[in-house]
């Protein structure tokens, strides 16, 4: 079972009402459990961050077959909530309102489908790039999700926390570096680590799909005779890296690891026919990855 439905929020600005976007929430029954994604906004990136150094032609092509145009990306940022009656799960926390203003609308998605911050039992991360870790504190500083337990992969742990990040990493990422130190230092007595191939809750085991980020990790799912598997970022776009995987992507702190991840995480979803859960991926992010050519589509799920 599958359903998407769209919300449609208003906000105040300037004295006045104006429409935000709508936004997709998609959801998918496994057994017992209930696979939801919610929304916190959009990023809006320069074409550059994805597209610098592909083919220009090529990659045009791909992106006007798949309607993306003009000089900016607008990816959507879809969360995933699981819920298996004992465990009330949270895959990454958004960003906040502190990364850009077309995001962190998190808390808001929740509320629509009436789940409060109080009510997540556990966090899960992929990974700690700002829309996906700095939705942890709220305005005063303090853990947004009070009564979870929190759990990230060693190697991404080690990565963020490690002192030296902050001046190792590419310039353009420094900001990122201090924002995801100060966060989980806030973890710091808090947090359970695991590797990939461990058993991070009852019906979720850690994949390790490096190249983001150093220690990026996906998720596959196991509940009522039904899998899904969560790629946070490990396919981060639903069309140039879906046409082309091998395509060294700047999104990637490590390109060249990133492309090989993406590569062989295709063909396994492929062959696999597995549900695919993508925080970047349209219409809600859960569809299944299909061959089309010498590449691969993403296929939402219909309604």
């Amino acid at each position: 079972m599958y359903r998407r439905q769209f919300l449609t929020r208003s906000m105040a600005a300037a004295g006045s009402l104006v429409a935000a976007p709508t936004f997709a929430i998609a959801e998918l029954a496994m057994g017992d459990a209930t696979l939801t994604t919610v929304s916190d906004g959009t990023l809006l990136l320069p074409r550059s961050f994805t597209l610098a150094g592909l083919p220009e032609a090529e990659a045009g092509r791909i992106l006007e077959a798949n309607g993306v145009t003009g000089d900016q990306l607008t990816p959507p940022c879809n969360v995933t909530l699981y819920r298996d009656g004992t465990n009330t799960v949270l895959f990454d926390v958004g960003s906040g309102d502190t990364f850009m203003p077309t995001a962190g609308t998190l808390l808001d998605s929740l509320d629509a489908i009436g789940v409060t911050a109080d009510d997540i039992t556990h966090v899960v991360f992929t990974h700690g790039h700002p829309d996906h870790l700095w939705g942890l504190l709220d305005d005063f500083g303090d853990i947004a999700f009070a009564n979870a337990a929190f759990h990230m992969g060693q190697a991404e742990w080690d990565y963020w926390t490690n002192p030296e990040t902050v001046n190792t990493i590419d310039a353009e990422r420094q900001a990122f570096a201090v924002g995801a130190a100060r966060r989980l230092e806030a973890l710091a007595d808090q947090i359970a680590l695991f590797d990939g191939g461990d058993t991070v809750l009852p019906g979720i085991e850690a994949v390790a799909t490096y190249g983001h980020t150093p220690g990026h990790m996906s998720f596959a799912l196991d509940a009522g005779g039904q899998q899904a598997f969560i790629i946070g970022d490990a396919i981060g776009n639903h069309h140039v890296s879906f046409a082309h995987p091998e395509w060294q992507i700047g999104s990637d702190q490590d390109p060249a690891t990133g492309a090989a991840t993406r590569t062989a995480l295709m063909d396994r979803l492929a062959v696999d026919d597995t549900t695919v859960v993508g925080f970047h991926l349209p219409e809600g992010g859960i569809g299944r990855v299909e061959r089309s050519g010498d590449g691969y589509r993403f296929a939402p799920l219909d309604g």
